[in-house]
């Protein structure tokens, strides 16, 4: 097992996730043989944020019409390949259960502006997948939050009322609909619920639906460099304006006036300020089947799910075929931080939770009780956690023209977007944060990275 890496870079190998079971023929891309020397804007990382950066900087209506800017996008591995295809499949924006602490911390205003952010991600990635007319099993569904423990049932319904009635969040909290205990379990589907909220989600094939946007990307200049490590990145400024260069492993050196670090968990190995900010976590999902010959259909769940177990939380959807992704089992290994905490190695299981999906279903569900369904596949991914709770976004603080977007907790389906998007807004454009609709607690500062807050510090 790995533990703690100083510079924590994509592990060369990595197990398979169901996601990355049909893969595009941009997966190993290169648009040229040889690494430019120089771009105007590069971005380092090639999952969602990456992507999405590219696609805001190339096919965004706002930039019609205008000269498309050389655009150039490092990979360390294949496209699409990191934690962006290693998730549940799941576009859940969730933050009920954090805006009491949002509210106390920030005020309703603020806490407001992060929920209603999120709610709207489900609208936008839906247009977009029409306008690109991408396959991606896109399906709109109710996802339930389902509790398994009375006291933690009656604290999040008690939280819930009060914000009702306090107007906060209005659009995202009225989309809720709590059940109690006496149809808990009826209604969810789920052995065992003593309580749950139903709200609006989606859930969809992550690599096809980025991988997709990429080939739009791609067809509209952005030049994809994959399979190629950054290993470093310094500036110079002999004009007055920095000129970011990155050097890369074996394939020498890009530069570039505007740089997007796009790397989430892994982000610290080139900006070593983020060192205790953001760091590397180690998740597990599994891909849950039928066995051949099964006399018959994987039974129908009624939505996707959060499951709250105390101390954890596992996320599970149901695909098209019936089949199941579910993640999380948390309960099992989050105590050890030698299993989960800096650990970069996704190419190995987490032994404890290395066979807690099996009979996953036949546990939880009483549908499934007489299905034999087995796990056909198992995988851990790298997601980035912080020391604040917080994603960081923005232009980083003593780095003129170097731009980070990262530490989403595994939670990035619902936020990273429109970050992507407001990033975009001022990388091209040279807008301010506060002129691009991303929350303003979201904001990469000086203050953040000075602050002594680490929720993390009882895992250290």
């Amino acid at each position: 097992m790995t533990s703690f890496n100083p510079k924590p870079f994509p592990w060369k190998t990595s197990t398979t996730p169901y996601w990355r079971t049909e893969l595009d023929p941009l997966d190993e891309h290169r648009s040229t043989e040889e690494l430019p020397v120089s771009c105007d804007i590069l971005i380092i990382g090639g999952g969602y944020a990456g992507i999405a950066a590219a696609y805001h900087l190339l096919c965004s209506e706002e930039h019609e019409g205008r000269k498309k800017p050389p655009i150039v996008l490092l990979e360390a591995r294949q496209a699409c390949s990191g934690a962006t295809a290693r998730n549940g499949g799941h576009l859940k924006p969730a933050v009920y259960s954090r805006l009491p602490d949002f509210i106390a911390k920030y005020g309703a205003e603020t806490a407001s502006e992060y929920a209603e952010f999120e709610y709207r991600h489900v609208d936008v990635i839906a247009e977009v997948i029409e306008k690109e007319s991408i396959e991606c099993e896109f399906e709109m569904v109710r996802s339930f939050d389902v509790y398994l423990d009375p006291e933690q049932a009656v604290e999040a319904k008690n939280a819930y009322l009060k914000l009702k009635e306090s107007g906060v969040a209005k659009q995202s909290i009225d989309d809720l609909i709590w059940t109690d205990e006496d149809r808990a379990e009826e209604v969810s589907g789920f052995r065992g619920c003593v309580g749950c909220f139903s709200s609006r989600a989606a859930t969809l094939w992550p690599y096809k639906l980025f991988m997709g946007i990429l080939n739009k990307t791609v067809s509209q200049g952005l030049n994809m460099q994959t399979n190629t490590l950054v290993t470093s990145i310094t500036s110079t400024s002999s004009t007055g304006t920095p000129i970011w260069t990155a050097t890369t492993a074996q394939r020498g050196t890009i530069s570039a006036p505007k740089l997007i670090i796009a790397t989430n968990g892994y982000t610290s190995a080139l900006l070593p300020e983020y060192k205790s900010k953001i760091i590397p976590a180690r998740g597990i999902a599994s891909h849950i089947v039928l066995p051949a010959g099964a006399p018959a259909p994987a039974p129908r769940l009624p939505g996707s799910y959060g499951i709250r177990i105390p101390g954890a939380i596992d996320y599970l959807n149901q695909r098209p075929d019936g089949s199941i992704v579910v993640g999380g089992a948390r309960s099992t290994f989050y105590a050890t931080d030698s299993h989960w905490k800096n650990v970069v190695d996704d190419s190995a299981l987490i032994e404890p939770a290395a066979h807690y999906f099996d009979t996953y279903m036949q546990r939880h569900f009483p549908s499934w009780e007489e299905s034999a369904a087995e796990v056909e596949g198992i995988w851990t991914g790298v997601m980035g956690y912080n020391s604040d709770a917080l994603p960081s976004v923005g232009e980083v603080p003593g780095r003129e023209g170097c731009f980070v977007a990262a530490g989403f907790e595994g939670h990035g389906m619902p936020v990273i977007w429109l970050v992507m998007k407001g990033i975009g807004e001022m990388v091209r454009c040279g807008r301010r944060f506060e002129e691009t609709g991303v929350p303003r607690i979201l904001k990469t500062t000086e203050e953040r990275l000075e602050s002594s807050e680490n929720r993390l510090a009882s895992k250290q």
